[in-house]
């Protein structure tokens, strides 16, 4: 069946000598695995299938199939820095990894979708992103079912095992500092990210206990590779 659909490569990965085949978080589908026959042997091609890349797709899907084809591919929505950048490249490279590894489901979240085609957008014009994958990150867990509850008063600590701010302190309360973060970032928008100060150091502290959150809370979740190349960027 031959359809139109909107598309976010997570992953890509060579196959043979010539072929492509491309990971993808589509509007109407979920997660496609598509094979792109001759990929490096058609001019351009390639370039349509850089990481987060935003693209508009003629499919040709078929139920009950692994791989899927595309007949015809053109930019959706064209960035002006997400790939130039050499440190949003770095974001980019985290984030499609995170995305890649705990992005399963093949049906469609129209929610999830307009978020990560807005928060890309929003990422590639904006210049203060230092702490744009940590926003990222803590909304995407709304979209995933473990948004943190919201703090019923003060003076209490956010567990990273129940999702909830609690009185009692366990091996899974979030430190003082990381505790205070994560009360300012709940409800915050991309728009007042330049209002959180974070140095190098906290704001490495932060993301680990948010990866933590999501091992706890995905059971195929996995530390990504590329953490250590963004943490080196943003040092």
């Amino acid at each position: 069946m031959r359809t139109s659909n909107k598309a976010i490569v997570l992953s890509k990965i060579k196959y043979r000598d010539n072929d492509l085949i491309v990971k993808c978080y589509t509007e109407q589908r979920g997660v496609v695995s598509y094979l792109i026959k001759n990929a490096f042997k058609k001019k351009n091609t390639i370039a349509y299938f850089q990481l987060l890349s935003q693209l508009l797709i003629e499919e040709n899907y078929r139920n009950n199939q692994n791989l899927h084809y595309i007949s015809e591919v053109k930019l959706n929505n064209s960035y002006s820095t997400l790939h130039s950048n050499v440190l949003k490249s770095s974001v980019v490279m985290f984030l499609a990894e995170v995305l890649s590894i705990i992005l399963k489901e093949e049906e469609q979240n129209q929610d999830l979708y307009d978020f990560l085609e807005n928060a890309l957008l929003w990422l590639d014009n904006d210049n203060q992103f230092a702490n744009f994958h940590i926003i990222f990150l803590l909304k995407l867990t709304k979209h995933l079912g473990f948004y943190p509850e919201e703090p019923v008063s003060n003076g209490l600590t956010f567990n990273l095992e129940t999702g909830q701010f609690e009185k009692n302190i366990s091996k899974y309360s979030l430190s003082v500092k990381n505790n205070d973060i994560l009360r300012s970032l709940l409800g915050m928008k991309f728009d007042a990210l330049n209002t959180l100060k974070l140095n190098a150091s906290q704001r490495q502290s932060f993301l680990t206990a948010l990866l933590l959150y999501f091992e706890l809370h995905l059971g195929n979740f996995k530390k990504p590779k590329s953490l250590l190349v963004l943490n080196q960027v943003f040092n």
